[in-house]
């Protein structure tokens, strides 16, 4: 599922993402600063994929030889409804009228894991893609709109599968880790949905920009999850969360409104791309986490 048209990793002329203002295009600029990689990010208030004029801008700026990073999205906080899918999917259908056109070196496609179906008890590149929400629908369709736009300009196309991404700058305040900490630190509480049981597999954010700097590195094409194969319930993150904070950190258990769902990864694709490839354990990247929360909170 996932095929390296450079053997050898080496450094691409440039990298342009899209979605200057997210919490994971930061941090891959971070990343591919330290690694001396030239990029330039790209907000919505330079290009805004929203709007038609978005396909001549992008197409000014982008150069035969770069690689595009795609993150621009609207998330679910943002909004869950008809009209944030229809933005989404509009955005999708402005970069593919540019792309089937006008190609680029490789084009990565920073999609979720919310598109594979709830029922895979053991979730692999392969498995199979059925939307739950309007959310995970979009991801579906916008991957699919751009497979076919890249196709026609022959141009590689790499998508990345996140699972629950983690980091003391998110944005999102996104259930688990993100608004464990923010809550434990402001509140001393830490709130779970029924008794926390669900399952789910954690990545540090640092730990996805390089791993997209792998597949930037090696021109990978094809699908790959950012996952470490590694499993915890949310009350086990709380409880690591409560230990480390150090204060009376108290969890609270409310009344459960939907189903459970776990969400387990195979690991085995990427383990064997990436050999080399160290993934930071859950219990080390939130105690950094924590350092950084407090480290900002105290300047």
């Amino acid at each position: 599922m996932l095929e390296h048209l450079q053997k050898q990793a080496s450094k691409p002329n440039r990298v342009v993402i899209l979605g200057s203002k997210g919490f994971l295009a930061r941090a891959l600029v971070e990343h591919l600063a330290s690694t001396g990689i030239d990029s330039v990010a790209v907000g919505s208030s330079e290009i805004d994929l929203i709007l038609p004029d978005s396909v001549t801008k992008l197409g000014q700026l982008l150069r035969r030889d770069d690689c595009l990073v795609i993150t621009s999205a609207l998330t679910p906080d943002k909004g869950r409804d008809v009209a944030t899918l229809m933005k989404n999917l509009e955005m999708a259908r402005h970069l593919a009228s540019l792309l089937e056109n006008q190609g680029c070196s490789q084009v990565i496609y920073i999609s979720s894991d919310s598109v594979y179906s709830a029922e895979d008890s053991l979730i692999r590149e392969s498995s199979t893609r059925q939307a739950s929400d309007l959310y995970s629908l979009m991801h579906i369709a916008r991957e699919q709109i751009l497979i076919q736009a890249t196709s026609k300009s022959q141009t590689p196309l790499c998508i990345v599968c996140p699972c629950a991404i983690y980091g003391a700058a998110d944005t999102h305040n996104s259930y688990g880790p993100n608004r464990f900490f923010r809550t434990a630190l402001k509140d001393s509480k830490i709130t779970l949905f029924g008794n926390g049981e669900e399952i789910r597999d954690h990545i540090l954010v640092e730990d996805v920009a390089r791993l997209i700097g792998l597949c930037i590195a090696h021109r990978s094409i094809g699908i790959l999850n950012a996952a470490t194969g590694v499993a915890q319930s949310f009350h086990q993150v709380a409880e690591s969360i409560a230990e480390i904070v150090g204060a009376e950190v108290t969890i609270e258990c409310l009344p459960r409104s939907g189903a459970i769902t776990h969400r387990h990864f195979d690991p085995t694709l990427r383990i064997k791309a990436f050999p080399d490839f160290d993934l930071t354990p859950l219990t080390v990247g939130l105690t950094k986490m924590h350092r950084e929360l407090t480290s900002t909170s105290n300047k």
